[in-house]
């Protein structure tokens, strides 16, 4: 069925979806907050891209920091706008008027979450090139790639699984 035929549904926020919501919000707040406020403390060149290890392998001017703020908040406006219209995604599903309701909620929690891990991601980055420039103590060390790794795809993957069993 195209997506042109597709029922469209109203899907009810839970709980689920009006937190992860407000600590989307949070999270980039907090990100803009924390980028701005150690700015000035930052030195005129920055890491701006790290390998496997975690260790930099590019450098740039410090307002490059400012990029990753930036890219979240485009993400988060994008991802929010996105969500409200879940009929418009593509499926692994035919979509049909009984199964379109639980589709349809897997895939919104799917992107609420999505958009909670993205902004992490890029915050944990902002976090990583601030301790290196900054030479704070190396909190993530060589697991940094796994886990900005685990942040993005475990909640794709599970929901992924979600929707074929709602199938």
């Amino acid at each position: 069925m195209s997506d042109s035929k597709r029922p469209i549904v109203k899907i009810p926020l839970t709980l689920f979806d009006k937190s992860a919501e407000v600590i989307g919000l949070l999270i980039l707040l907090s990100f803009w907050i924390f980028t701005l406020f150690y700015y000035n403390q930052l030195p005129e060149i920055i890491p701006t891209h790290f390998g496997a290890e975690g260790k930099p392998d590019g450098f740039g001017p410090k307002w490059t920091i400012v990029i990753l703020p930036l890219i979240s908040t485009f993400i988060y406006v994008f991802l929010t706008i996105v969500v409200r219209f879940p009929h418009k995604m593509n499926y692994t599903a035919t979509i049909t008027e009984t199964n379109a309701e639980k589709q349809y909620t897997t895939m919104t929690k799917m992107l609420r979450m999505l958009k909670l891990m993205l902004l992490l991601v890029f915050f944990v980055i902002d976090y990583k090139t601030m301790q290196i420039a900054l030479e704070w103590p190396d909190v993530f060390g060589r697991w940094f790639l796994l886990l900005v790794f685990t942040l993005v795809f475990v909640p794709i993957f599970y929901f992924l699984i979600q929707s074929s069993k709602n199938s």
